[in-house]
């Protein structure tokens, strides 16, 4: 009877054991799932979230003001790559040019991976107009994309990555170093933002209000009346003259 009672324990015992290791094998196949560039995992494709690059076309997107996308922009390894070369000593992409979501939109939430060179800038934009407007940073708020260690606009506060940009600060630098991915999420909801850099939240705002007129006011955009005035607009990725890819775009809308 003893040795019967013992084989049973044994046999609950390893089916636990066996439930367990299935759910961890499970559970590793979704977070392998998750890890995969350019994908939405099962849970973001029920909260409505959709693909702005798939890692293979950069159709979702084309120049600022324009029908086409310049060739300095590819896609490489999956990612969206602005190619530079060195021009009379400066990096310069040779047919590059802002990039501008063919969608317009106003509450989101937007996500995005990015990694840029040694010393390098660029930035994401949203509220972008077109038109009579001559660049995108004269409508649309900026966060910024930087190398903190050696780029000349680190030196200057509120131009550092994650800021929003010559506006408000990160509360805290969550920044990696040049050469490696970042994660950054802007998330727009009736006026009111956020970023996330890495996970961290680092900036809130609420734009349209006097207080967002004042710091607009007291900023380089000042010159620009229009600018940070638009509920609904293109989201931009930069050409800031430097070697830059992007990855993993995503936007819900809210």
């Amino acid at each position: 009877m003893r040795i019967l009672v013992f084989a049973l324990l044994m046999g609950l015992a390893a089916t636990g054991c066996n439930e367990k290791m299935q759910q961890a094998t499970n559970d590793a196949g979704d977070a392998t799932t998750a890890m995969i560039p350019n994908t939405l995992t099962a849970e973001e494709q029920q909260e409505g979230w959709k693909l702005l690059f798939d890692g293979k076309s950069m159709n979702q997107w084309r120049n600022f003001q324009s029908e086409s996308t310049g060739q300095s922009w590819k896609v490489d390894d999956g990612s969206i790559v602005l190619v530079t070369a060195i021009t009379d000593g400066k990096s310069r992409a040779i047919d590059g040019g802002d990039i501008i979501t063919k969608e317009a939109y106003e509450n989101f939430d937007f996500k995005i991976d990015w990694m840029i060179k040694e010393c390098g800038n660029s930035g994401i934009m949203w509220g972008v107009q077109e038109g009579d407007f001559e660049k995108p940073y004269h409508t649309g708020p900026e966060m910024q994309i930087l190398d903190n260690t050696c780029h000349p606009d680190a030196k200057i506060h509120m131009h550092r990555a994650g800021d929003l940009y010559d506006l408000i600060p990160c509360s805290e630098e969550t920044v990696k170093p040049a050469g490696q991915w970042n994660s950054a999420r802007i998330r727009m909801d009736q006026g009111k933002g956020t970023f996330w850099l890495n996970g961290v939240q680092v900036v809130s705002f609420t734009m349209f209000d006097d207080q967002w007129k004042a710091m607009v006011a007291d900023s380089k955009f000042k010159q620009w009346p229009a600018f940070g005035t638009f509920r609904k607009g293109h989201i931009c990725l930069q050409d800031h003259s430097d070697p830059v890819r992007f990855r993993n775009i995503k936007i819900r809308e809210l």
